[in-house]
């Protein structure tokens, strides 16, 4: 398949993350691009002004004859009309997966992986190659503040791309350099185990070029049986980096500066050692994100001084630890966290910026399915703010499972709790009293940002 001899290419869930650096690839070199997506969003407007023609209604009379690249997410039904006419013509018809891994192919490229903290490494290591002048070309799972895209087109042979493994999409890819920042089961209603999961980081680790760098968080190496260990050390140049002794980077956060803004060193067994690196987002998590940031930026050329003022001026990305009001009264943050393990570590980052503050954090679940797979676990982080909101289930591609909902995971928390709906929200806020407002979330709680927003500031 070559993907440069395609006039018109049809996207179905356009308004995904993933989906829109796709067409944003397309579109940016004079490529037709069309497509559908069952909600109309900021960002689908946003490529309709760039130029993108969206319907959203699931209306064949929208698709032209031309069309010779059909594009889908495996989020759309596939009893979607749209879908299934597409299906029907003699015309490719792709997964974005396995787009992105041909486009990639011809490219040195950085992939990062993992259940945790992919978005914000990503576009941390797009942002500190292109700060430093490097023109590179960029897939992001989110979209990069100050640059307010999640895709660069570039004239250099480095790509950066986040490396999804939802659906098994990230064995569509074969880095250069990769990162792995956790393996923390996820999508069970996939691969049914924590065996079965970390079998598919294997087999993306296997699949980097022979004599890469990978780069892995202290604790992934646990989830690798003796003999998947050794034919990974045998295959690529790994570096584990981390807070513990025994790693081969270890991170030291030597204090936090205004704002929560850590200052931390890296101290390296092989490689240059950093000091007084200062980022811009706070808690023990971020600070690794960019510490495999930095280890990338290293391998890639970028001298002390180019990292150093990349990560000082990284502005974040939306919808990460995204700090929507912060006055000296009042602190709204918004973030994506969806699993157990990402609310614990923004838990501990507010805490640690906003030390001795009232935390009232507003969730809404995502998946019933990782609602039922970590109910105990979610409580358990949950519970680790001063109240909480939680909002109805968001069901995304699923249907319902019977006795799993907001209410019967409410029943297993400790703290303050209350089940609202959406329309409850603003309401609520209006009768509660706390210093920080946290929303975190995957599904569509970014909906109400604005409106809290104004809550807020009309307080």
């Amino acid at each position: 398949m070559n993907v440069g001899g395609y006039k018109h290419v049809y996207f179905v869930g356009i308004g995904g993350i993933g989906m829109s650096a796709l067409a944003r690839y397309f579109i940016m070199r004079n490529v037709k691009v069309s497509g559908y997506d069952k909600t109309e969003t900021a960002l689908t407007r946003k490529l309709v002004g760039e130029g993108i023609d969206i319907t959203y209604e699931d209306n064949k009379e929208h698709l032209s004859e031309d069309i010779d690249l059909v594009v889908y997410t495996p989020a759309v039904p596939k009893e979607l009309g749209i879908l299934q006419t597409l299906e029907s013509r003699d015309v490719p018809v792709v997964k974005r997966a396995k787009l992105l891994g041909i486009i990639s192919e011809q490219a040195r490229t950085i992939a990062i992986a993992g259940t945790h903290g992919k978005t914000t490494t990503t576009s941390l290591v797009a942002h500190c190659l292109k700060d430093s002048g490097l023109e590179i070309s960029a897939f992001l799972g989110g979209i990069l503040t100050g640059y307010e895209t999640n895709y660069f087109l570039g004239s250099s042979d480095w790509m950066v791309v986040e490396a999804d493994e939802f659906d098994r999409s990230f064995h569509h890819l074969k880095p250069e350099i990769a990162i792995v920042n956790a393996m923390d089961a996820d999508h069970l209603d996939i691969y049914g185990t924590q065996e079965k999961f970390t079998e598919a980081f294997f087999e993306f680790i296997m699949q980097m070029r022979k004599g890469g760098l990978l780069l892995l968080k202290e604790g992934v190496t646990e989830h690798f049986t003796v003999a998947q260990w050794t034919a990974i050390q045998e295959h690529v140049e790994v570096k584990v980096f981390g807070f513990g002794p025994d790693c081969d980077v270890k991170i030291s956060i030597d204090h936090y500066a205004m704002g929560g803004r850590p200052v931390f060193d890296l101290d390296q067994k092989t490689g240059n050692n950093f000091h007084d690196l200062l980022f811009t987002l706070p808690g023990d998590h971020n600070v690794s994100n960019a510490s495999a940031a930095v280890l990338v930026c290293e391998r890639v050329g970028l001298s002390e001084a180019q990292i150093k003022h990349s990560l000082a001026g990284f502005l974040g990305v939306k919808r990460r630890f995204e700090r929507i009001v912060e006055t000296e009264g009042k602190v709204y943050i918004d973030d994506y966290a969806h699993h157990p393990q990402e609310i614990k570590a923004v838990c501990k980052a507010i805490r640690d910026a906003y030390k001795g503050k009232q935390i009232l954090a507003i969730f809404q679940p995502h998946l019933y399915s990782r609602t039922r797979d970590f109910m105990v676990e979610f409580a358990e982080a949950l519970d680790g703010f001063d109240e909480i909101l939680l909002l109805d289930i968001y069901p995304a591609r699923e249907l319902p499972i019977s006795g799993i909902t907001s209410q019967a995971l409410a029943e297993m928390m400790h703290k303050p709790v209350a089940v609202i709906s959406k329309n409850e929200l603003i309401d609520s806020l209006r009768h509660k009293k706390y210093d920080v407002v946290l929303t975190i979330g995957a599904g569509d709680i970014d909906t109400q940002v604005t409106l809290i927003k104004k809550a807020l500031e009309s307080k």
